[in-house]
């Protein structure tokens, strides 16, 4: 066994001097070298201040002097799915990965709400652009960007569209909460079903119940639509997933009408994806990552 280990490390040894060249560092399945021992790869626990609340939250600080350009991860209702894996892979494709729980939701304190999610996302953007937490952080203010899932890939769009300080948005399986409003409104037995469908997820939220949700769905109406967000969307760069085995936010109901209220709206810079995958990606998790840190290295500059 000794002499079989040194003829494998032998073979190694000698393909090295050779020159073979070692594969390309991928960040989804590789661990970065690890060289920089002065700014080395952080997770530090923190927390986001939102209308008088403080939000729990965790940066993946990635490895090097910096500053990198940060991305904040958006999980979906109630966030079962939290996709750190794509957190980390964010990290090890040198940018800072930003996840946090909105006002109650998992712990946070305050009471949850559609609305209040919107305002922890801005809340968060404006976190991540105050000097001295960038420097702590080794953040890069100028390059920012929002990366959500379901009902984070909604906040993602309503949000990245209106703030100038979101230069690209990644939606993946988006949710578009407005596009049953009015069908829930007219419809006192629809209204019923999705208010018990919610109610199953309340348990990891605080201070709403199924049936204040579909209230406040109702009361948003067209302003929960994010078509309506694609004029301002348009001059930036977008990425838009989707699975083709989700129930949850089917894309022919979510995803392609975006793409085409995109397209119409003439956005310069516009990708998507369909996967073969269910609503969380059980089955596409390594794809999911590679498509997203792909783009956010090559196509949000």
């Amino acid at each position: 066994m000794r002499r079989a280990l040194r003829v494998a490390f032998a073979v190694s040894s000698l393909a090295c001097a050779q020159g073979s060249a070692p594969p390309p560092f991928d960040p989804v399945t590789m661990d970065p070298p690890g060289d920089d021992t002065a700014y080395p790869p952080l997770m530090a626990a923190t927390r986001i201040e939102s209308h008088g609340e403080s939000l729990n939250a965790i940066v993946y600080v990635a490895e090097g002097a910096g500053p990198h350009p940060t991305a904040l991860v958006l999980h979906g209702l109630p966030g079962n799915e939290r996709n750190l894996d794509l957190a980390q892979a964010i990290r090890r494709s040198g940018w800072n990965a930003v996840f946090f729980h909105y006002r109650g939701a998992w712990g946070s304190p305050g009471s949850f709400a559609f609305r209040h999610v919107l305002e922890d996302v801005e809340a968060a953007v404006a976190w991540t652009q105050d000097p001295a937490r960038a420097q702590e952080l080794r953040i890069d203010p100028e390059r920012i960007a929002l990366v959500g899932h379901s009902m984070g890939g909604f906040a993602a769009l309503r949000v990245g569209g209106e703030l100038d300080a979101v230069d690209c948005v990644v939606s993946i399986a988006g949710a578009n909460l407005g596009s049953r409003s009015a069908a829930l409104g007219k419809s006192p037995e629809a209204a019923a079903a999705t208010a018990a469908h919610l109610q199953s997820w309340v348990g990891a939220l605080a201070g709403t119940s199924g049936e204040a949700m579909v209230a406040e769905l109702v009361e948003a109406g067209p302003d929960f639509d994010v078509r309506l967000q694609a004029p301002s969307l348009a001059g930036k760069p977008l990425l838009l997933v989707a699975g083709t085995l989700d129930q949850t936010t089917p894309p022919a109901e979510h995803h392609l009408p975006m793409i085409v209220a995109l397209e119409e709206a003439g956005a310069v810079s516009i990708s998507q994806m369909l996967l073969q995958a269910d609503h969380a990606f059980s089955q596409r998790r390594i794809a999911l990552a590679s498509v997203v840190t792909g783009w956010l290295t090559n196509a949000c500059l």
